[in-house]
């Protein structure tokens, strides 16, 4: 029993050992691996440089993009501009020949008004004077009518004098 546990022993060292490495392997393998994350750096700092070369050109490109749309948006801000100068010129300049056209209109009514007015003036005016000379004819008749009137009334009053007279003088 003592041989199983110094051979268990045994093996079990080997297998330690065999674990185990050399302080010149160890070194080895610093080495390797020091090697290893310098050109891990190296690549890392390479990437690094690409990339920001990359988001700068990226920037780069933004930034031309926006000036672009900056200078489209001014353009189209001015062509709006110039689009709303223009209507509102052209709405200005119907809106005046509206005014005008009834300004055109209203002196034409204005004018057919003063002719009506002068016509109904006229016609009132003749009338007027029909009228003042029917009037003149009427009270020219009616005097010349008293007159007759007033001659019969007085030729009747001296013939039936004249008969009452004659009656007197026959009965008297």
């Amino acid at each position: 029993m003592v041989q199983v546990l110094v051979r268990m022993t045994n093996s079990n060292m080997e297998v330690i050992y065999s674990d185990m490495v050399t302080k010149v392997q160890q070194e080895i393998m610093l080495q390797r691996v020091m090697s290893e994350m310098a050109s891990l750096k190296k690549d890392m700092i390479i990437l690094e440089k690409s990339e920001f070369s990359a988001l700068l050109a990226e920037s780069e490109k933004l930034k031309v993009e926006l000036l672009q749309l900056k200078v489209q948006l001014a353009d189209v801000m001015n062509k709006v501009r110039s689009d709303t100068i223009l209507d509102m010129n052209l709405e200005k300049s119907r809106v005046k020949e509206l005014k005008a056209d009834h300004e055109r209109k209203l002196l034409e009514a204005r004018t057919d008004i003063m002719e009506m007015t002068a016509e109904q003036d006229r016609y009132l005016t003749q009338t007027n004077m029909k009228i003042d000379t029917e009037v003149a004819g009427l009270k020219t008749m009616l005097e010349s009518h008293k007159l007759d009137t007033i001659k019969y009334l007085a030729g009747s009053v001296f013939t039936c004098l004249t008969v009452v007279l004659g009656f007197y003088r026959v009965w008297m």
